[in-house]
């Protein structure tokens, strides 16, 4: 039994689709065909607030291929949309929404995600990204998405700018004032006044700093530009981790980076993403995974490997070992999932059938399996080494997963006191337990 004075675990999920396998969606009890229904999302996040969580979380993606039968509609929805659906039929939970430095405009962006918080009584958080492909640069009359570092001098003058928007004016300065013959207290909104290399913006908000002062900034970028991005303006921060020794790296990198930062006594919280396969023997929880492993066609498992490493695979012998990869210090993708199928291949020695096996669900991300008991083990080991503060929870198969985490998983957390058993707070900032700001 755990020290009832220690900490507890943060917990998110990434509502994606019909599940993170990718073979979610072929199982007979699949909700592929509700995808496009908002009050599928509703429900998913009413049980995860009946779960206590702490958000839940929207990726996003710009661009929808479509050149494969298989390929997901995954984006029905603009998270801001999303998110205000669900703001209205929960009370707690925080929510967060993704946005692209590369293709927002930062005065649009924020009045969306003030708004959201207003309505919401202070539970907005929103992910910065850089974005990943081209196909989403052709939507937003480019050729192609500037380079790596660009990418990141844009997302720190977007973060910069959004920043002083959120709290450009307080509601306090609405003053409604009928006898004086006042609206507002003029003295104290001013303009921002920002002229930028990317962006220039006259201010000040339309909308007033949130309850919560302004959403939480979360940051999911793993290269040496997205933590150094990070220890800048992020609250918390997403990672991919295969294992342990991965989870460890990345908190060394992060407060490496920190200790160069101006404000180098802050610490950010990580949230490490989780696949969970659970039951009450580790038998019937390695079935739930081998079925979904056994329904997904290979072509599509390579297709996403294809992605991942920027290659194509197609022709690889599934029963080899995985041909060699360049050097992360060469690679020009995303580097987080990119280093985490290094980390893999080192860690594993698999052959090319085997590493499809280990991404299918949620492409490398830490993935758990067995009883309550084995997967809290592991969980409170990562909280208590220090790797992690929480976890963004990726289940392979919605609801089912989620409502096996919180029917076994939560319970057995509560137990060993990891984790609330009530809502302390009622803004994202409280859950966190961050200041208002």
């Amino acid at each position: 039994m755990s020290d009832k004075n220690q900490k507890q675990l943060n917990i998110g999920v990434l509502l994606y689709a019909c599940g993170h396998h990718q073979a979610a969606w072929l199982m007979p009890n699949s909700s592929v065909s509700r995808i496009g229904e908002i009050t599928y999302y509703q429900e998913l996040a009413q049980l995860a607030e009946k779960g206590l969580f702490d958000a839940v979380f929207f990726a996003d993606n710009q661009s929808f291929p479509a050149k494969s039968s298989t390929d997901m509609p995954a984006f029905w929805f603009d998270p801001i949309v999303s998110l205000s659906a669900i703001a209205h039929v929960t009370t707690h939970i925080g929510l967060v929404a993704t946005i692209s430095s590369t293709f927002s405009n930062p005065f649009t962006a924020s009045r969306q995600l003030l708004s959201l918080d207003h309505l919401s009584n202070g539970r907005i958080g929103w992910n910065l990204v850089t974005s990943m492909t081209d196909l989403e640069a052709l939507n937003h009359s480019m050729e192609m998405l500037p380079d790596h570092n660009e990418r990141y001098e844009i997302a720190a003058e977007f973060a910069k700018v959004m920043n002083r928007l959120f709290t450009s004016w307080d509601k306090k300065h609405f003053l409604h004032d009928r006898k004086n013959k006042k609206i507002i207290n003029d003295d104290d909104i001013n303009a921002i006044n920002h002229h930028g290399k990317h962006f220039k913006v006259k201010g000040p908000s339309t909308t007033p700093s949130s309850p919560q002062g302004r959403p939480v900034a979360m940051q999911a970028g793993a290269s040496s530009q997205g933590i150094a991005l990070a220890t800048q303006y992020a609250d918390a921060v997403y990672s991919v981790s295969w294992n342990f020794k991965q989870a460890q790296s990345f908190r060394e990198k992060l407060d490496q980076q920190l200790q160069l930062s101006k404000n180098n006594s802050r610490y950010i919280k990580i949230f490490p993403g989780l696949v969970t396969y659970v039951a009450e023997t580790y038998e019937k929880a390695y079935a739930k995974k081998e079925k979904l492993d056994k329904a997904l066609p290979v072509e599509t498992a390579l297709k996403q490997l294809s992605f991942f490493i920027q290659q194509d695979c197609q022709n690889w012998e599934l029963d080899e070992p995985v041909p060699s990869l360049l050097p992360v210090e060469d690679f020009t993708g995303p580097v987080g999932r990119y280093e985490t199928i290094l980390e893999i291949i080192r860690d594993t020695h698999p052959t090319v059938r085997e590493l499809l096996g280990y991404l299918n669900a949620g492409g490398g991300h830490f993935t758990l399996i067995g009883t309550p008991e084995d997967i809290v083990d592991q969980m409170e080991y990562w909280l208590l080494s220090g790797v992690a503060d929480g976890f963004n929870l990726m289940p392979p198969v919605f609801p089912n997963s989620l409502e096996d985490f919180v029917a076994l998983i939560v319970p057995e957390l509560q137990k060993r006191n990891l984790y609330r058993t009530t809502y302390d707070g009622h803004t994202f900032r409280d859950h966190l337990g961050l200041e208002k700001i």
